[in-house]
């Protein structure tokens, strides 16, 4: 506690400052800001991976740990009432014998520590959701939770600010605020990545992309087979020959149903379009009466002649 002019100011209890920080909150919502207190169900601060991993980060370093215990009590009595974590910056509003206002910058994580992490990650983070989830492998865990190549600030990368009177670089409003930082990972693990100004997604792209090159380089050409990737993306591909194979039946099946239909129809129709293609014979010449008495005048002569030669 700092000392002002002739004497301390006056013990402001729990209840006076949380009350006066409330009304001071709802003057904000009704401003149209977005308030998003902290809120610590019993005295564990954070119970997640990476709340946990936050908060035992920053106790690693001795410029801190003699300071952050000041801010336990001030967490875990709601007296953070805003806490918004942004790109590179963390802002905070803290209820002490006033409302005051904390920033707290974060360097970006470096393009080469960011591109080297990655690659001692890559095929080794399962899905999206088991990375926010904290689940998983001990090497990965090792990896981002590294205290000089992880995904935590060191203190030369952190800023702190806060207007109230106290001479501490890190005072107990301040403290309360990285404290609060742990217990909002807790609910939103991926804000870690905004604040250190990288995707998240990006690990899991790069698992992507290891498994599509190893499943590249495992024939003689660099073209992916259906059964890659079937391995890569845990589907079943139907190829090109088995739809081939399918497609072939069908072809002589429907040459199949052509013929029996061609032999089932009625020899009646068949008998009809045979004569129908036979060529017509000529009819026969019909005589006519004159030839016909000609031919018997013809005949008459003939047996005289024959009486009259005997």
């Amino acid at each position: 506690m700092a000392y002002y002019g002739y004497g301390w100011r006056p013990y402001v209890s729990v209840g006076q400052r949380r009350a006066r920080a409330q009304t001071k909150m709802s003057d904000l919502r009704k401003k149209g800001v977005d308030v998003q207190p902290v809120v610590i169900d019993g005295r564990t601060i954070a119970k997640s991976f990476w709340g946990a991993a936050w908060c035992d980060h920053l106790e690693s370093f001795s410029d801190y740990a003699n300071r952050l215990p000041r801010g336990r009590t001030y967490v875990r009595n709601g007296s953070v009432c805003h806490l918004e974590i942004k790109q590179g910056e963390i802002q905070a509003k803290v209820a002490g014998s006033e409302l005051y206002n904390v920033r707290i910058k974060i360097t970006a994580l470096p393009p080469k520590k960011w591109k080297d992490l990655k690659a001692r990650c890559a095929g080794q983070v399962g899905s999206l959701l088991e990375l926010l989830q904290g689940k998983l492998s001990g090497h990965v865990m090792q990896v981002v939770t590294n205290r000089n190549e992880g995904l935590f600030p060191s203190p030369a990368e952190i800023s702190l600010k806060c207007d109230c009177p106290d001479w501490a670089v890190m005072c107990k409003h301040v403290a309360a605020v990285l404290y609060g930082v742990g217990a909002r990972l807790d609910q939103q693990p991926e804000l870690l990545f905004k604040l250190r100004g990288v995707d998240h997604e990006a690990l899991i792209a790069a698992d992507a992309e290891a498994a599509v090159s190893a499943a590249t380089t495992r024939g003689k050409s660099k073209r992916l087979t259906g059964g890659d990737l079937s391995d890569v993306f845990g589907i079943e591909l139907e190829t090109n020959e088995a739809a081939a194979e399918t497609k072939r039946p069908r072809k002589k099946a429907a040459k199949k149903v052509a013929m029996n239909s061609r032999q089932n129809k009625s020899p009646a129709k068949g008998a009809a379009k045979v004569a129908a293609k036979a060529p017509a014979k000529a009819p026969k010449p019909i005589a006519t009466t004159a030839a016909v008495k000609k031919g018997a005048k013809a005949k008459v002569t003939g047996k005289k002649r024959d009486i009259t030669r005997r």
